[in-house]
């Protein structure tokens, strides 16, 4: 199941602001700062990648099952 489109919404905002902090922080602040921002913002934008890989794992699993095998992730998804 993807993200809702709220999340989503919710999600690209945050990167925004983020990217404009980091933008910003590039110029005036402390390289930990930077790395900060940074790290969140890579977190933020692993979210998406992370769902659409469950969404994947989940439609092997049905296939899977479709096909008589078994439940290879151990009702994880």
């Amino acid at each position: 199941m993807a993200l809702s489109q709220q999340v989503s919404e919710a999600i690209a905002e945050a990167e925004g602001a983020l990217r404009n902090a980091l933008y910003w922080a590039a110029k005036n602040e402390k390289t930990t700062s930077i790395f900060q921002i940074s790290k969140i913002l890579t977190e933020l934008e692993q979210i998406e990648k992370m769902d659409q890989f469950a969404d994947k794992l989940e439609e092997i699993q049905n296939q899977l099952k479709k096909k008589g095998g078994g439940d290879i992730f151990g009702g994880f998804f």
